[in-house]
């Protein structure tokens, strides 16, 4: 007879009951439903919002499972996923503006389960069905936005120190950045001195450029600013973060539950809306540029300087000529070069309808140094005019030797330019925009941050919900098939040992999905594909076991002797294959992305709990069944 510590069975005992537990809420399916949350102060979700929804629906004939408010939202559920769509645009009509409407699968896990943090998978795109882009981050916007800002910083102090320039421009060709032309050595000598000292890191004196002298032809004397590398860089990275944070902030603006937002190599961001089925309204959102900036107003729209500007192509030097937007004729405007404030100092945005004249608008809350900014200004220039700047970045496709080319193209347009009736600072309006929604539009955009760079979407696909359900049903038909192959060949093949390796296979299962399922792993087909391998491979474990017993007997040895050695000497070979398998995992884990490191993650969990089930598991089962009894032979 043989021994098999207690504490051994007491751990295979627990493990088994926590497989079972927190495996247990995916056999839940969850309800199609629909997520109704409040998006503005002032508005409120209740009994009257549910009555509301409630009778919307069935004045369009839309069946429901039930229109309830859960906390600070409401939920309407809805019997499959074409009905759910349905519901969805008729919620929209109903709520109007002031709610967030989105897609969601309502978990229909009983509470007991979730009280002890049992929760099922969140399914993947693939899975559940959505939207994916692929975006391009365009760096060289925030360069040509930095060098601009350079060459406002230059202009500025070369004034200020009183040294004659004749321009200070940026240069058409990339390697020598900044353009400046002063009339003699002497100034240029002392250019150099104060460029050098211009700086907008953090370290103060430590210059972000590099200057070289070019050629003096006359009273011509030319200065070269390029930005520095390390500066490059720093931009570079800091403009996909960024963009990285500020696409969170717009996407939780539309709702969506548990979005994959991530950087992909240097330059590319990727994005993923589980539930959304239409990709206009996402792309609108998370993919425009939109900004304001607040500037210095020289005149009013279509006034005689603006006028003879445009004609004349004459722009003065401290101003930029932009127009108004078509809706109100597009009239030319001269605006100051250097914003106020911009869109990046914005802390709320709201938008509203003007008490004075009745107009939609946008009411903006500045941040601490925004607001510092605007008081300065408005306390300065009671008066005077000030320009609203919309900026808004596109990108046009064109068809350059064959190829299709997108290049951007940035539009700046004037949607207010009034007189500053008295001074003001942190809460002020924008009006005249031309219609309520495109005030809505505007103040979601302003509200959930501005883009560092502008952003194009070079690959774009949606997965529809029934396309996931049907891969659901394929990767549960795969786990299934592959299950039941490997039990039948294990039980044929090694008898009651193989049937032993069988109970140990299916928990090895239960435990995998219930480690899945409590560290939040996203179940995606890559995942299933995991969990698939990981069933096959882990059969071998108990045929290197089983094996290894066959061998002892055939030399001689007892039985109680031939299963303690074959665990023992199967063991070493185990753990190497095993752990040159998790070497494999952690690297597509580590280093792979989207598809491959979901792939990783369940391979590696699945390796972990596969060396627990196929060793420790069955040698307690195998022991329970044999270990007290005399044996004259073994069934393997």
């Amino acid at each position: 007879m043989s021994e098999f510590p207690r504490w051994k069975y007491a751990l295979v005992a627990l493990s088994m009951i926590f497989g079972i537990i927190y495996a247990l809420p995916n056999a839940f399916v969850p309800l199609p439903a629909v997520q109704v949350t409040a998006n503005r102060a002032g508005t409120t979700i209740d009994d009257a919002l549910r009555q509301k929804v409630l009778a919307g629906l069935t004045k369009d004939r839309i069946p429901t499972d039930g229109v309830s408010v859960q906390g600070d939202h409401l939920l309407a559920e809805f019997p499959n996923a074409d009905v759910q769509k349905n519901g969805a645009d008729s919620i929209k009509a109903i709520v109007g503006d002031n709610y967030t409407v989105a897609f969601k699968l309502q978990s229909t896990v009983p509470h007991w389960l979730t009280a002890i943090g049992a929760n099922a998978m969140p399914l993947g795109l693939d899975l559940q069905g959505g939207v994916h882009f692929l975006m391009q981050v365009d760096q060289s916007g925030v360069v040509d936005k930095l060098e601009n800002s350079y060459a406002d910083d230059i202009r500025t102090q070369l004034r200020a120190k009183g040294i004659r320039y004749e321009s200070v421009s940026r240069s058409t060709v990339a390697s020598q950045g900044i353009v400046v032309v002063v009339r003699s050595a002497d100034d240029r000598s002392k250019a150099s001195d104060i460029i050098n000292g211009i700086t907008t890191g953090d370290v103060a004196g430590v210059s972000d450029l590099v200057v070289t002298q070019g050629p003096a032809t006359g009273d011509r004397y030319v200065l070269y600013a390029t930005i520095k590398d390390t500066k490059l860089r720093d931009i570079a990275l800091g403009a996909v973060k960024q963009n990285l944070g500020t696409l969170r902030n717009r996407i939780n603006a539309l709702g969506v539950s548990e979005p994959l937002i991530q950087q992909q190599g240097e330059d590319h961001i990727v994005v993923e809306l589980a539930g959304v089925q239409d990709p206009t309204e996402a792309k609108k959102l998370i993919g425009a540029t939109a900004t304001l900036e607040y500037r210095a107003g020289i005149g009013y729209p279509g006034d005689p300087r603006a006028v003879q500007a445009a004609q004349t192509g004459s722009i003065p030097p401290d101003a930029n000529l932009y127009y108004t937007p078509d809706s109100q004729g597009r009239q030319p405007v001269l605006v100051g070069k250097r914003p106020i404030v911009t869109g990046d100092e914005l802390v709320d945005a709201n938008s509203g309808i003007d008490q004075q004249n009745g107009t939609p608008s946008v009411n903006v809350t500045l941040n601490a140094a925004g607001a510092k900014k605007m008081q300065e200004f408005t306390n300065a220039n009671v008066g005077k005019p000030m320009a609203v700047v919309l900026i808004n970045t596109v990108y046009e496709t064109k068809t350059v030797d064959g190829k299709e080319v997108r290049t951007p193209k940035t539009t700046w347009s004037v949607i207010n330019d009034a007189t500053i009736q008295s001074p003001f600072g942190k809460n002020f309006s924008t009006n005249g925009l031309g219609s309520t929604k495109e005030a809505s539009e505007l103040a979601l955009l302003l509200k959930s941050g501005a883009l560092a760079a502008p952003m194009d979407i070079v690959e774009e696909y949606v997965i529809g919900p029934s396309l996931g359900q049907q891969n659901i049903q394929k990767g549960f038909d795969s786990v299934v098939l592959g299950l039941a192959l490997v039990l039948l060949a294990a039980a044929v093949y090694y008898k009651l040992f193989g049937l032993v390796a069988d109970i140990a296979l299916f928990f090895n299962l239960l435990i995998l999905v219930a480690v899945m399922s409590m560290i939040g792993v996203t179940l995606t087909m890559p995942g299933i594909a995991g969990i698939v391998l990981t069933l096959g491979m882990s059969i071998d474990a108990n045929v290197l076991i089983c094996e290894r017993v066959r061998e002892e007997l055939r030399n001689g040895s007892t039985p109680h002797a031939a299963i303690h050695a074959g665990y023992d000497k199967a063991w070493a070979t185990i753990l190497d294959a095993n752990v040159t398998h998790l070497i494999a995992a952690l690297a597509l884990t580590s280093i792979g992305t989207g598809a491959i490191r979901g792939f990783g993650v369940t391979l590696g969990i699945g390796i972990l709990t596969s060396m627990f089930t196929s060793v420790v598991m069955t040698h307690a089962i195998t022991m329970l069944i044999h270990g007290r009894r005399k044996l004259k032979t073994l069934s393997v």
